[in-house]
């Protein structure tokens, strides 16, 4: 990866369909598309940051998964943030949001929407549920039993969801946000694996430390900061960001080492059910909008690094040998990651 710097004869047109010579081919960003993208990405995560301290690394983590079409879950103890990063995130783009709070009684329909027969017609009208809308947020998303779950995979994998037998396609740029809380048991019913690996991202928040603690306690003692957030991108800021991400340049050596990862993780005694490819995929995407957002147009190993617990950690199953030593998903990742050689 000479240094991580780019060369300046790659030239293509589609990273997904096209290698030449061993390496993924992509047609060049040009200075202002980079300028474009790296403003609009710090707007963003400047304007969150008014309502939610101390949290703009995941307020980025949450625009990468925007610009990649993926879904982030939001997962913490209560109190730290989780659904107000949402909603300032959601407030900080010119997109139609939606929110529900999940119950155990909530139905499918509550979610997707339902068909109103005329009985003087015989005909059917489409009532939308809040998930036709571009940011949707499932709050306490494992609250709402394993059918109203399933209800989301078809959204989340093919944007559409099916109706009485009829296609509806979602809006896009389309994102599923959710929060849950990873302690409390009673009342919830924990997402199925095939649910998990829905979510390109599981973000954790973690508690403030002292400074950002008082500062929330100044800002909303004077009032509800979120309430004076305005937009500043457009849909189509998003939409053009996300054309840009797509040609953000991966080296054969940085795929070389998203691949290792993976396949690490399937074969480590310290895991029973390792990444798929969907993940190994998911990686590089990630990859290449934390390099955009940050100002590069190509990939570094720190790039991976940085992601890999957020985008690999919730997608593994723990062994017996993990679970004796008391690690977490996280450790575990890590501890392979750093067993890793890192490309130069």
């Amino acid at each position: 990866m000479k240094n991580g710097k780019r060369s300046n004869t790659k030239q293509a047109v589609s990273w997904e369909h096209i290698q030449k010579n061993g390496e993924f081919e992509t047609m060049e960003l040009t200075g202002k598309e980079m300028d474009f993208c790296t403003d609009t990405a710090r707007k963003i995560t400047d304007n969150v940051a008014r309502a939610v301290v101390g949290k703009k690394e995941c307020t980025r983590l949450l625009l990468c998964c925007l610009l990649c079409g993926g879904h982030a879950l939001l997962q913490d103890v209560p109190g730290v943030g989780k659904t107000a990063a949402v909603n300032a995130f959601a407030a900080s783009l010119d997109m139609d949001f939606r929110r529900i709070q999940c119950t155990p009684d909530m139905l499918p329909a509550d979610i997707l929407g339902f068909t109103v027969y005329d009985a003087n017609t015989g005909k059917g009208s489409f009532c939308p549920g809040p998930i036709m809308s571009r940011l949707f947020l499932a709050d306490e998303i494992n609250r709402s039993s394993p059918k109203t779950q399933t209800a989301l995979l078809e959204a989340m994998e093919e944007g559409r969801i099916t109706v009485d037998g009829q296609d509806h396609i979602l809006p896009q740029p389309f994102m599923v946000l959710a929060t849950q809380n990873p302690i409390e048991s009673v009342g919830t019913y924990p997402l199925p694996e095939a649910q998990m690996d829905r979510f390109m991202m599981r973000i954790s928040f973690g508690y403030p430390n002292k400074e950002e603690e008082k500062d929330i306690m100044r800002r909303y003692g004077q009032g509800d900061p979120l309430g004076s957030l305005r937009p500043v991108a457009k849909t189509k800021d998003i939409i053009d960001m996300r054309n840009a991400v797509e040609r953000v340049y991966v080296s054969q050596a940085a795929a070389d080492y998203i691949v290792d990862i993976t396949r690490a993780t399937r074969i480590n005694s310290l895991v029973r059910l390792g990444a798929s490819p969907r993940a190994s995929l998911a990686l590089m995407k990630c990859a290449r909008a934390y390099a955009l957002i940050n100002g590069r147009d190509y990939i570094i190993p720190d790039d991976v690094r940085l992601l890999a617990p957020a985008v690999l950690a919730h997608r593994l199953i723990l062994s017996r040998e993990a679970a004796a030593k008391g690690m977490s998903k996280e450790d575990a990742l890590m501890e392979i990651v750093s067993a890793i050689p890192v490309p130069v």
